[in-house]
């Protein structure tokens, strides 16, 4: 699943949230886009256990800056 977080404020150190996600999904992906206000995670972890993750990591984190994005599959890696 995708996820989009709009930051409140300046962009924070991600090495916790990414160390803390990543520990449960070691497949997961953690950036910033380009205007550096939206933190972008593409992970299997649930919009409940993300937030906690990020919680954990010292985000301010509240569920309604939390949106998960619609699918982008292509369809290619189903056999």
């Amino acid at each position: 699943m995708e996820y989009a977080f709009e930051l409140p404020c300046a962009m924070p150190d991600l090495s916790p949230l990414d160390h803390a996600i990543v520990g449960l999904d070691p497949a997961a992906l953690v950036d910033v886009d380009a205007g550096g206000r939206t933190l972008r995670m593409a992970t299997v972890l649930t919009r409940d256990e993300l937030l906690s993750c990020m919680q954990e990591a010292g985000l301010q984190a509240d569920a309604e800056r939390l949106r998960q994005l619609p699918s982008m599959c292509c369809g290619g890696c189903s056999g």
